[in-house]
């Protein structure tokens, strides 16, 4: 399948992961022995503009890193993102992450420079000029609505991957065109009668399913050996963006099979190219 040109602007988080696995995880005030340790790049953003990029999307990453040697090791696997990163006073953003034997996961994350994050003229012209703009919350929520108001007025798409979960002013749902959720997720928007035009939701190993102006769609999930579900939704998201201008049954395959992949790889960054996704596509 070849892709339409898409533009994607993604503002978000990057961190510095540390993944440890073991076999379970602990109790409370319990040690376990690992059995690994990995380090490398992660954040919600940075991920989901990384898997935007290897879908097929033309990708513009906004974000920011500390003055520490963090900084380079994560900026390196973002080859084929634009990138607009800042550097500020500090450390870089970091998750501590403990993967169990069975591929789920807990995760720890410290802000550091991400928290610093603010938005230019230049990077609110990246924003009009792309086709949908992506965001997520591990930045501060005042830098996604200066993000969001901007896109609004330029006609941009706007995406929202409202994660972590989090309390959110109402003039922000009203900016958003596309929220992707998680099962729970779903459930507390419907609850407090949030109208989003187009909700995605993910189901793990059910698949996905969209609501929006043209009616829903549903995918089943898709066989594959899992080996860890950190960055699972991310490149879901990331595929979904790259995947916009493509009919609605289509999109949400390609996000589906992306997020399936990523879970058959070790780490937070991922997502899998455009051609992994279509074998994966034509062998289903």
């Amino acid at each position: 399948m070849t892709l339409p040109t898409t533009s994607v602007t993604v503002v978000g988080s990057i961190n510095s992961d540390v993944v440890a696995s073991c076999e379970r995880f602990p109790e409370p005030g319990e040690t376990v022995s690992g059995t690994a340790v990995s380090y490398g790049q992660g954040g919600k953003g940075a991920n989901q503009a990384r898997a935007a990029a290897r879908a097929g999307a033309s990708t513009t990453f906004i974000g920011a890193v500390g003055d520490d040697p963090a900084a380079d090791r994560v900026l390196s696997s973002l080859s084929d993102v634009h990138l607009k990163v800042s550097t500020v006073p500090g450390p870089t953003g970091t998750a501590v992450i403990t993967v169990d034997g069975g591929g789920e996961n807990t995760i720890v994350v410290i802000p550091g420079a991400n928290a610093a994050l603010s938005l230019a003229d230049d990077d609110r012209q990246a924003i009009a000029d792309a086709d949908v703009l992506l965001l997520q919350l591990e930045i501060p929520i005042p830098v996604v609505l200066d993000a969001a108001r901007t896109a609004q007025r330029a006609g941009t798409t706007v995406m929202l991957n409202p994660s972590p979960v989090r309390v959110l002013p109402a003039e922000l749902w009203s900016l958003v065109d596309v929220a992707v959720v998680n099962q729970s997720e779903a459930d507390e928007l419907a609850s407090h009668r949030v109208h989003i035009p187009t909700i995605v939701t993910t189901l793990g190993a059910d698949g996905a399913r969209m609501r929006g102006p043209h009616g829903e769609v549903r995918v089943d999930g898709l066989g594959v050996d899992v080996v860890d579900t950190t960055g699972a939704g991310d490149a879901f998201t990331g595929a979904l963006a790259a995947s916009w201008h493509l009919s609605p049954a289509d999109r949400l395959a390609r996000a589906n099979a992306s997020g399936a992949l990523a879970t058959t790889v070790a780490g937070a960054a991922s997502a899998p190219t455009g051609g992994r996704i279509d074998a994966l596509l034509n062998r289903s």
